[in-house]
This record gives C-alpha cells, sequence and structure tokens, in this order.
C-alpha cells in the first residue's frame, strides 16, 4: 500500500501549492487559466475515449452507469458534500467552480486509465511499487496546476485517489481475471467520455451531472468479464 499512501499525499502537497499560488493570481487569470485546463480536459478525454475496443459496451456501461447513478443521486449527494465542505473553506475556495466539479474532475484524472489499474494491480501481486511512484510525480505537479484553476476540491480528490487505487490494491488477486487488458481499455475509454463532458462543463458549453455516470467505470469490467463466459 506505500505507493498508494505516497500517491495520496502527493494530490494533497501538490493542491496546498495550488492553493497557495491561487491567492496570488487575480480572478481574470484563473478564469483564463479554468477555460484552458477544460479545453486540456476535452483533449486528454478524446485521447482516452479513442482506446475503446467495443463501442457496444461502452453505450450499455455508460447507460446503465447513468441509471444507477441518477437513482442513488451520486451528483446531489457529492454536491451536498460539496457545499458542506464550502462553507468552512470558503477563504480558501472563492472561486467560480463548485468543490464537487473540482471534486470529481480531478478524480477522474488521477484515477482512470492503465497507469493507475495497472500500476495497482502490480503493487498488490508482486509489491512493484515503480507506476504508482511515477504516477505520484505526475500527479503532484497536476494537483498543483488543477487546484489554480478547480479550487480546494482537487485536494478532496486524494480520498478518491485512496479508496479507489487501494481497493484494487487490496483485491490484486480478486481482481486479476476480471482487469483484463480488454477491461482496461473499456473503463479508459468510459472514464475518458466522462472527463470530456467535464471538459465542456468547465469552458461553460454545458452543465452535465457527470457523477451520476460515475458506476459506468465499474459496470464496464463486469460486462466484459460476462462476454468471456460466451
Amino acid at each position: 500500500m506505500i505507493g498508494v499512501f505516497v500517491n495520496t499525499a502527493t494530490v494533497i502537497i501538490g493542491s496546498a501549492i495550488g492553493l497557495l499560488f491561487k491567492k496570488g493570481i487575480s480572478k481574470r487569470f484563473t478564469d483564463a487559466i479554468m477555460i484552458g485546463i477544460g479545453l486540456c480536459t476535452i483533449y486528454i478525454g478524446i485521447s482516452g475515449a479513442l482506446k475503446g475496443e467495443n463501442t457496444l459496451i461502452l453505450i450499455v456501461s455508460i447507460v446503465v452507469g447513468a441509471v444507477i447513478g441518477t437513482w442513488l443521486d451520486i451528483d446531489g449527494r457529492i454536491n451536498a458534500l460539496g457545499d458542506w465542505i464550502g462553507k468552512r473553506f470558503k477563504k480558501a475556495d472563492s472561486g467560480n467552480v463548485s468543490i464537487a466539479e473540482g471534486f470529481v474532475t480531478a478524480s477522474l484524472l488521477f484515477c482512470i486509465g492503465a497507469l493507475t489499474i495497472v500500476g495497482s494491480l502490480n503493487a498488490g501481486l508482486t509489491g512493484d511499487n515503480e507506476m504508482l511512484f511515477t504516477k505520484s510525480l505526475l500527479d503532484l505537479i497536476s494537483s498543483a496546476i488543477l487546484s489554480v484553476s478547480l479550487g480546494i476540491g482537487v485536494m478532496f480528490a486524494a480520498a478518491f485517489v485512496f479508496v479507489f487505487q487501494g481497493s484494487i490494491v487490496l483485491l490484486a488477486q480478486s481482481l486479476q481475471p476480471v482487469l483484463t487488458d480488454s477491461a482496461i481499455a473499456e473503463i479508459t475509454c468510459a472514464g475518458s467520455v466522462m472527463i470530456i463532458a467535464l471538459g465542456l462543463n468547465l469552458i461553460g458549453l454545458a452543465k452535465i451531472k457527470v457523477a451520476n455516470y460515475l458506476p459506468a467505470i465499474f459496470v464496464a469490467p463486469v460486462i466484459c468479464w460476462i462476454l468471456t463466459l460466451f
């Protein structure tokens, strides 16, 4: 688990650094940075979505995920938690992006991709944390940049990083048969579609409740596993 602890710590440290710099940057610049982050987010989403191998799996994953997420009202719950946190961190998060939006954006960017899943599997199966250490350095830089425009919500994404990666590490033996190369590709694809939606939200073209689609990243590998049975 040492790789997970290091990665979680780097997200917190990077976010803290970004928040410190944010205080010295005027709103005009932070708004421009946010649009730039939004455009880069869309690019990251498009490049990741192209890694999918089966469009049908993507469609079913997104639809089923949306049904589950809407039924559980994940977006509403995260926003409620964000509002509760926001009341206690008003000075640290005085921008025009909600804590929930910063949390969901950073959580997806930090946890969607082969580096996260394969790195966590390696750590759990062989104790090799090299990939997670590499990811930690990348997340240190990314969290510092993201928190300038997305605020303190990025720091709270460290909790999602810890739970998501930690779960894969601890359950690596059980998850290995399910998290095949194809499954990882479909998880990346489904998550990347959500990242595109986040980018559209950040540049103001849409207001999609992206959190309600989060279950899709768990539905995708299950569908891949079911298909292997036939």
